[in-house]
């Protein structure tokens, strides 16, 4: 059903197109950049994702050997065990008992870390993935951290290191809503790992991305609408916004 779940082709054609308007509307920024990087991740995630919804057929083929010749080890020492059925007393049937319980556990710990050896190593692949797009969710924060949407009259007089690079009101709204648009995005390629697995901590962790960038969204979108209210109450050439100059491929400054 192609209505009911995240489709990995479809999202990285998003992420591609959004690329080519940041880069089309705002060329050399720092943002359009960083939604390079998204892309990179949202095609990698796809294979990521159809590989570890897929059986890792050695790794499961060793650990059957393995958990077989364990099994059959059991069986070998059991059946040369003697037992001197004479000479028995409680110490030693309560021993013996123990021994076995003892040998029944730790095969049992065994066999269950084996097994599920494969899902854990499916979750470490995942958890480092999603650590990644945690890391540049931050990034577009630090994109729209400096865009201030506030009059240039409380501004004051301009410093030598205070912002020198214009932005007007629309390209100021547009910048914003492509960093809202690409932690959106972002948000997808996490539930992207959380639709094919049941594993716990994915998946909680799949849900503590989607929060982070509704929370972030939800300030840039208290910008916008400052935006669009000044735009509606002003001049257009009384607003002007001022985006940081500088090295824009570390911490996200403005275009």
């Amino acid at each position: 059903m192609p209505y009911r779940t995240l489709n990995s082709e479809h999202l990285v054609t998003t992420v591609e197109k959004l690329e080519r308007r940041i880069a089309e509307r705002f060329p050399g920024c720092g943002l359009s950049k960083v939604c390079a990087e998204l892309t990179d991740i949202a095609r990698a995630s796809r294979s990521k994702v159809a590989a570890a919804s897929e059986p890792n057929m050695p790794l499961r083929i060793g650990v059957g050997i393995v958990v077989l010749l364990g099994l059959a080890l059991l069986v070998y020492v059991g059946n040369i065990i003697e037992l001197k059925r004479d000479s028995e007393n409680l110490f030693g049937v309560l021993e013996g008992i123990d021994a076995a319980v003892n040998t029944l556990i730790v095969t049992g710990a065994g066999i269950y870390f084996l097994t599920t050896l494969e899902g854990r190593w499916h979750r470490d692949l995942a958890l480092k993935d999603l650590h990644e797009l945690r890391s540049i969710i931050h990034v577009i924060d630090m994109h729209q951290l400096t865009k201030d949407p506030s009059r240039t009259s409380t501004v004051g007089t301009p410093t030598p290191s205070s912002p020198q690079r214009p932005m007007s009101p629309f390209e100021l709204s547009r910048y914003l809503d492509y960093c809202s648009e690409m932690l959106s995005l972002c948000a997808k390629i996490a539930a992207l790992y959380a639709q094919g697995t049941r594993d716990p901590l994915i998946i909680e962790t799949s849900s503590d991305l989607g929060q982070i960038t509704s929370n972030i969204s939800s300030k840039i979108w208290q910008k916008i609408t400052l935006v669009q209210r000044h735009i509606a109450t002003e001049p257009p050439e009384s607003f002007e916004v001022s985006a940081m100059s500088g090295d824009t491929s570390s911490i996200g400054t403005a275009p």
